[in-house]
């Protein structure tokens, strides 16, 4: 779960800029960082005191020379974002750098092939239908990619979502899939988030509710796979519909990541995710931060897909999707969208101009790229002129990826549109 997609967008975007190998951490650049990361903890983490106890631990090891000997970037954000957990105790909170390693609820190994976050839907035997959904990117992008995929299965006896892979994402996304399993056309809050007003005491409120879908899944079993790997917006996911009673849950403990933020510059190819809010579940009035969202039937990751079959009463001879699967129904796309190159030409002319078209993006990238506009048009407007832009591949994400080129250089650009031709998710880096 994270504030918005902006935050991230932006350290993509920045980091477009940075140098192809790392640097080694200098002292007066490592101090800075503690610096940075100890104010921004003061003023926005979202348990005010714990915040100001964590930023001390950090600023008192710099100062005690606990840091010293660590000139190589990834060994300093290890360092560091452990001395943060052993007062935080909180798995969002962490210092990350452009090819660390990756986040709390991430896979090992390249992430599955999906789009927008949608793996794959199947009609297993029985009439059983089954969904894996690893992220919640924003409602823009994720809403066209669920929604063709719940109208495959909507017709199924039962379901089975499965959620071991999902590290989370954007909460207007994670409501919007609530959206499909709750009953009658009224919306049903779903989820609050609880923001710390930066530099203050005091708090705001931030509430989802469901929304109108072109089909429902409802008054048939939902039963939701989960692992230890399962983590922030896959967990609210989970907890919102075991909280009203719409599925059981099976599998193992999740990650326990329940307060949501944002990324925050420390300098140099360092950066602070920080948590500034936390999820209030509206009929728990709790969430599941720390401990995580407990199964309803507790069994190995590996074992869940084959528990939740026989919980339906099947007796499956396999145990994994690819061998009980009797026909795919929803693959991620392969081919660009219309438009997206398009798209990207015009992105790099506006850029270079200093006039970006922010009426042509969702609003969310909006505000990332009015916050990088500068940085992107110094650099662009030192590449000389555009000589081709040509299609990649679709990424494992669902992002149409060019390889752009120009007179001085080439850049690989990652574009996403929205249904409206809207530019819904934009970043670039070096080829």
């Amino acid at each position: 779960m994270k504030t918005t997609i902006a935050a991230a967008l932006a350290l993509l975007l920045t980091s477009a800029a940075l140098p192809a190998l790392a640097q080694p951490l200098e002292p007066t650049a490592r101090k800075a960082a503690v610096e940075q990361a100890a104010k921004a903890l003061r003023e926005q983490y979202v348990e005010p005191s714990v915040g100001a106890a964590t930023a001390e631990k950090i600023t008192a090891a710099e100062a005690a020379g606990a840091y010293a000997h660590l000139t190589d970037v990834q060994a300093f954000a290890k360092q560091i974002s452990a001395d943060m957990a052993e007062v935080a105790h909180d798995g969002h909170l962490r210092v990350v750098t452009r090819n660390g390693p990756p986040p709390p609820g991430a896979q090992g190994g390249p992430p599955p092939r999906s789009e927008a976050g949608v793996v794959r839907a199947d009609r297993l035997a029985g009439d059983v239908g089954y969904l894996e959904v690893v992220g919640f990117p924003p409602g823009a992008v994720f809403k066209p990619a669920i929604d063709k995929a719940m109208s495959q299965i909507a017709d199924c006896k039962a379901l089975i979502v499965d959620l071991r892979r999902n590290g989370g994402g954007e909460p207007e996304a994670v409501a919007y899939l609530v959206s499909f399993f709750v009953p009658g056309d009224k919306p049903v809050h779903v989820n609050d988030l609880i923001w710390r007003n930066p530099g203050t005491e005091t708090f705001r409120t931030e509430a989802f509710w469901t929304e109108k879908t072109p089909v429902r899944f409802t008054g048939k079993p939902v039963y939701l796979l989960t692992s230890k790997q399962t983590f922030s917006g896959g967990e609210e996911f989970a907890y919102d519909l075991q909280a009203m009673k719409l599925a059981k849950l099976v599998g193992e403990t999740t990650g326990g990541g329940a307060n949501p933020g944002g990324i925050t510059p420390m300098g140099g190819e360092l950066a602070l995710f920080l948590p500034s809010g936390k999820a209030r579940n509206p009929i728990t009035d709790d969430n599941w931060e720390g401990r995580g969202v407990r199964p309803d039937l507790a069994t190995s990751s590996a074992d869940a897909l084959k528990a939740a079959l026989k919980a339906l009463g099947q007796s499956p001879a396999a145990g994994d999707i690819e061998g009980l699967s009797k026909a795919r129904l929803f693959t991620p796309r392969t081919i660009a969208q219309t438009g997206s190159e398009a798209a990207v030409r015009r992105s790099v002319e506006e850029i270079v101009r200093g006039e970006p078209d922010y009426a042509r993006m969702t609003p969310e990238l909006a505000e990332a790229t009015r916050a990088q506009a500068g940085g992107m048009r110094q650099m662009l407007s030192g590449m000389g002129p555009l000589k081709s832009v040509t299609f990649r591949e679709v990424n494992p994400i669902g992002a149409d990826v060019y390889d752009v080129v120009f007179e001085k250089g080439a850049l690989r650009w990652m574009i996403v549109l929205a249904p409206d031709g809207r530019t819904a998710l934009a970043s670039f880096r070096p080829a």
